[in-house]
């Protein structure tokens, strides 16, 4: 019953908290978008443009230098705002929330007679089999910080204003940084690009055995739990992190 729970545990803290302190071997990201999409590779010049409290920001100028990587992978050309052909804005936040976890607890009654004696009392006592019932003397609540971290992505048309694309991408877990999962929002968001308008889906991307963004192409999760096949992604030029 323990293993099965600690299983089922598990299983939840990788869809929900992705990122929580390295229990897991990808980065779950939830991606939606809204497209009104029909630039060609011609077109597809732009220049980052920016909120007046993000001009001088040098946060954000290293998360453009994230975004410019992965949209140069979609044939994006980054040129002067007045030859443009599209403008590409950033916005990101990050929160934080606790999550509380019920966990059951085990106890040793008679300590001193180590584990070649079992637990008797603390595992639920005489079972109706001859054995020990395995069962957890009771249950404690455990809370644990998470924080959401957020991205969204406009493209307009530098001329007209028209929006062409917006997509938006959030993950959840430990890392309290948004740097270190903004490389992950990034890719997610930009997967597959462009997606169709109204798409909701869910995004896996590998860790490397350092803990980093891997080389691995970005997998969408299906509808039906399914992954689906994307083209081949390379992972964002690393940003150092202290």
């Amino acid at each position: 019953m323990y293993g099965e729970w600690k299983r089922a545990v598990r299983v939840t803290l990788v869809a929900g908290l992705a990122l929580l302190g390295g229990c897991t071997t990808y980065v779950q990201t939830q991606v939606a978008a809204f497209s009104d999409w029909s630039g060609s590779d011609a077109t597809r010049t732009y220049a980052f443009a920016r909120s007046a409290q993000q001009q001088n920001s040098i946060e954000q100028k290293t998360y453009e230098a994230l975004a410019a990587n992965e949209l140069a992978t979609h044939s994006f050309k980054q040129v002067p705002d007045a030859s443009a052909h599209y403008r590409v804005e950033l916005s990101y936040s990050i929160r934080g929330d606790m999550v509380t976890v019920r966990q059951p607890v085990y106890y040793d009654p008679w300590p001193m007679y180590g584990g070649w004696y079992g637990r008797p009392y603390g595992w639920g006592g005489y079972g109706p089999w001859g054995g020990w019932d395995m069962g957890p003397a009771g249950y404690v609540d455990q809370s644990y910080p998470i924080f959401v971290h957020s991205l969204q992505i406009r493209m307009t048309e530098r001329d007209s204003g028209r929006e062409v694309y917006k997509v938006s991408a959030s993950n959840s877990g430990g890392e309290s940084s948004l740097v270190r999962a903004m490389p992950y929002l990034i890719r997610s968001a930009l997967a597959d690009f462009p997606l169709d308008n109204g798409t909701v889906r869910t995004v896996k991307i590998p860790l490397d055995k350092n803990g980093g963004a891997s080389n691995e192409a970005p997998v969408a999760v299906g509808t039906n739990g399914k992954a689906t096949a994307p083209a081949p992604v390379p992972a964002p030029a690393p940003v150092p992190v202290q």
